[in-house]
């Protein structure tokens, strides 16, 4: 379904592909599909992403408490930390720009918006939405 092609990183003037490297290892697949639907998003909102995670590999911290991969490892998620009124943008527009997969945390301190492009997730029909 996805593919994880060479990547022109001239394609998404607002990201670079250290941001979406796995934290824990630095391996990068993130998939194209994924960023183009993130770069059309950014453009018209047209204020900057603050990327928090992209690419997980299975050993990463995060990933290998759960019970199966999530989309994360699958290069098709990406978490964007904002909060307040561009929270609120992010989450009114991203399903025009087919985002399947919107994951709401607004409070504490890490507030972020997760983004997928999922069609089924851990059995899960999408679209869906849900709070952390």
């Amino acid at each position: 379904m996805f593919g994880f092609g060479k990547l022109d990183w001239s394609d998404y003037p607002n990201f670079s592909a250290d941001e979406f490297a796995c934290s824990h290892c630095g391996k990068n697949k993130i998939k194209k599909e994924l960023l183009d639907k993130l770069q059309e998003l950014r453009t018209y909102l047209d204020f900057s992403f603050v990327i928090s995670s992209g690419y997980r590999c299975s050993e990463h911290p995060a990933e290998i408490k759960k019970n199966t991969s999530g989309t994360h490892t699958q290069g098709i998620a990406v978490d964007i930390l904002c909060r307040g009124d561009k929270a609120y943008k992010i989450i009114t527009n991203a399903g025009d720009y087919g985002f399947t997969g919107i994951g709401v945390k607004q409070k504490g301190n890490d507030r972020f918006i997760h983004l997928d492009i999922a069609s089924l997730s851990n059995g899960k029909v999408r679209p869906t939405v849900w709070s952390y």
